[in-house]
């Protein structure tokens, strides 16, 4: 299948989604997964399989659209073709999110952000609203 994307920008920086025209999106009739920078382009065939309303033929079309716009951002794909999309595990996302954990772990950031929460909802109020949420609940629950 040929692909119709093309590359869109507007003096260097991207415009809103409303003004992106059709080649721009992966499935270009349904103006679904827009295809402006990398980042999108991962996500479009990360998901490539989960989107709804589409036959095979316009699968095909958005792989051929993703594939044209990897290659012109640079992203690498693993998949030869959209059958291949969102079908093998990706066994590297577990070892990485352990070494996330084990950096927050060591660094103290999720201590950090949990102390910043409290102290935000001290700060709101929200943490004496639940409070006296939480202390409704329990008599209620005593009756």
């Amino acid at each position: 299948m040929r692909a119709t994307w093309k590359a869109h920008e507007k003096h260097g920086k991207l415009t809103m989604r409303s003004d992106l025209p059709d080649s721009v999106y992966a499935f270009p009739k349904q103006r679904k997964e827009p295809l402006t920078d990398a980042r999108h382009v991962r996500n479009a065939i990360a998901r490539l399989d989960q989107v709804t309303g589409v036959s095979d033929s316009d699968r095909e079309l958005a792989f051929a659209n993703i594939k044209k716009a990897a290659k012109h951002y640079g992203v690498e794909l693993t998949e030869s073709s959209w059958q291949d999309a969102g079908k093998h595990p990706q066994r590297h996302r577990e070892a990485n999110a352990k070494k996330g954990a084990a950096t927050r772990k060591r660094t103290g950031s999720a201590r950090k952000a949990a102390r910043k929460a409290v102290a935000t909802k001290r700060r709101t109020g929200t943490l004496r609203k639940a409070a006296r949420k939480a202390a409704a609940t329990r008599k209620k629950n005593e009756r």
